[in-house]
C-alpha cells in the first residue's frame, strides 16, 4: 500500500474545519485559524489521504507520494 504526505496551502485554506475534525492527528488550526499539518504527523494511506483532500471545500490540501515525492492527483 502506498502512502501520502499531506500539505496545506494556507493561502487557499478557508478554515472550514472539515479536515481538522476528520484527522486531528494530522491537521490542526494555527494561530490564524488556518489548517496546518501537525509537526510529526503520520503519513496516511493514499486512499485515506485522497478522501481527505477531496473533502476540502477550497482545494487547499495537496498530497505527495511518500515514495517518490510526486504530487498525487486527487481528481
Amino acid at each position: 500500500m502506498t502512502s501520502a504526505r499531506v500539505v496545506v496551502d494556507a493561502d487557499v485554506c478557508i478554515s472550514s474545519g472539515r479536515c481538522v475534525a476528520e484527522r486531528p492527528d494530522v491537521l490542526r488550526f494555527d494561530a490564524d485559524e488556518l489548517a496546518e499539518v501537525v509537526p510529526g504527523a503520520p503519513d496516511l494511506p493514499t486512499d485515506t489521504a485522497v478522501a481527505l483532500a477531496r473533502g476540502c471545500p477550497s482545494g487547499a490540501i495537496t498530497l505527495l507520494d511518500t515514495g517518490t515525492g510526486a504530487e498525487i492527483d486527487v481528481d
